[in-house]
């Protein structure tokens, strides 16, 4: 069979094996700190308030400054990502994130916390860009939304975890060292990740763009791909198009429908204002009347929402495809998210109502805009400039997170309710960038994304 012949004819479909599920398991461990990482300083806020005297504007950069770390991780890991292969970038990820935690957790003053809560960002935007990288690259295409979508499986159950263990610390320990074992803990998911990734196989897509055949067939083989040999082949004729059409840089017009593609998501994922929520989940629910305790309790409740409607959506985005979710999504968080405000807004809002709106902001996020970014964006591109765009997505989305972070508290303070208006006047907009412009990337192989031709 000549290398023309492979690419008219795909390898046949292979089966879901378990080697498939662990590697994708693993690398989603990643997943699993990011979300951890995220959230978990949320049930820490007042203490640092109080700790360090902070204004408000002072605790907007102390929250956002992990996410200043995370623009910068995700517009660095790509070349390397793509030099260096996607296990070596989660390698450091996970040292990163064992140095952070336990920085955080023994910080002798304001300047140290910050310090490492920007080291923990550096290995939040490089996970995000490597680990949906590593997923796509290592799942059969029939499949990949869902394996893809373990990472995000993974990242809201590091929120739940998150919150859980805030609400734990919060009622055994001491206010005054509470938030030290809140940031600590995080050293436990950090090692174990860290000796999980010395056990994944290479990206066998990786392996192939560098040259490096045989391995590719060694490790697909590893992983129980049904024609190693096709498959291969397949990916050595994407690659030479891919080199033969243009040279490796993203930003040229063969790219443009993928570039602004994945800004736009990543745009629409952060204005929808969920990281608002995630990290000063608590500050919110005493906004709504709920005492401090009970408040760290209904952040437990956001996050199993988030669990329980990111499972469902992991059953669906394969079966359903990527635009249906978003369509749902975009219309039910910006109902639940006016609810929100206009609440907030009354001069007696109502607990229950607030509660309930922003249970139902998080589960319609779940399944739609959480569930399918990173998938999108890992498939969006080719596999010469996937580790750019992949970094591309990821910076525009972590700017967004940590300039709304940053300056929630302050506009909070100053329109209250109405900032949750805009956010879902903003899903507003996203439901017809969906309609209009996104295209379906769901059923079609990594090697024959071509966005001139796919609508």
């Amino acid at each position: 069979m000549t290398t023309t012949d492979t690419a008219l004819a795909p390898p046949a479909k292979s089966g879901v094996t378990l080697a498939m599920i662990l590697s994708a398991l693993g690398a989603a461990l990643g997943g699993l700190l990011f979300g951890f990482d995220t959230a978990v300083i949320s049930g820490t806020t007042s203490a640092l308030q109080e700790r360090f005297s902070l204004s408000e504007g002072y605790l907007g950069f102390t929250v956002a400054s992990a996410l200043i770390g995370t623009v910068i991780g995700s517009l660095i890991a790509g070349w390397p990502s793509d030099r260096f292969g996607r296990r070596p970038m989660l390698l450091a990820v996970a040292v990163c994130y064992v140095v952070s935690s336990l920085g955080t957790g023994l910080a002798l003053d304001w300047h140290s916390l910050v310090a490492f809560r920007f080291l923990g960002g550096l290995a939040i935007g490089a996970a995000s860009v490597v680990t949906p990288i590593y997923i796509a690259e290592v799942a059969p295409t029939h499949v990949r939304g869902r394996l893809v979508a373990l990472n995000q499986l993974n990242i809201v159950l590091g929120i739940l975890l998150a919150f859980l263990s805030n609400y734990v610390i919060a009622s055994l320990a001491p206010p005054d060292v509470a938030w030290r074992w809140m940031f600590g803990i995080v050293a436990v998911p950090s090692v174990l990740f860290l000796v999980v990734t010395f056990l994944l196989p290479d990206s066998p897509r990786w392996l192939v763009v560098n040259g490096r055949d045989g391995e590719a067939r060694g490790v697909m083989t590893r992983l129980g791909f049904i024609d190693p040999e096709a498959e291969v082949a397949h990916m050595r004729v994407a690659a030479e198009r891919d080199v033969a059409a243009a040279k490796p840089s993203l930003f040229q017009s063969a790219y443009s429908v993928p570039v602004t593609c994945a800004i736009a998501i990543a745009m629409f994922n952060q204005l929808s204002g969920i990281n608002a929520l995630l990290y000063y989940a608590p500050r919110i629910f005493e906004l709504g009347g709920a005492g401090a305790d009970s408040a760290l309790l209904q952040s437990v409740a956001v996050g199993g929402t988030n669990l329980v409607f990111t499972l469902l959506a992991f059953f669906l985005i394969d079966r359903y495809g990527r635009k249906p979710l978003l369509y749902f999504g975009s219309i039910a968080t910006a109902a639940a998210l006016i609810l929100v405000g206009l609440q907030l807004e009354s001069a007696h809002p109502n607990g229950a109502l607030v509660l309930a709106g922003l249970l139902g902001f998080i589960a319609a996020f779940a399944i739609s805009q959480g569930a399918v970014i990173w998938v999108f964006i890992s498939e969006v591109f080719p596999s010469a400039v996937r580790g750019k765009g992949q970094a591309l997505g990821s910076t525009t989305h972590w700017v967004m997170a940590a300039a709304i972070t940053w300056a929630f508290p302050v506009f909070a303070a100053h329109v209250g309710g109405w900032v949750f208006a805009f956010f879902g006047a903003m899903m507003l907009l996203q439901f017809l960038w969906v309609w209009k412009v996104m295209p379906e990337t769901n059923g079609i192989a990594l090697e024959d994304m071509d966005f001139r031709r796919v609508h």
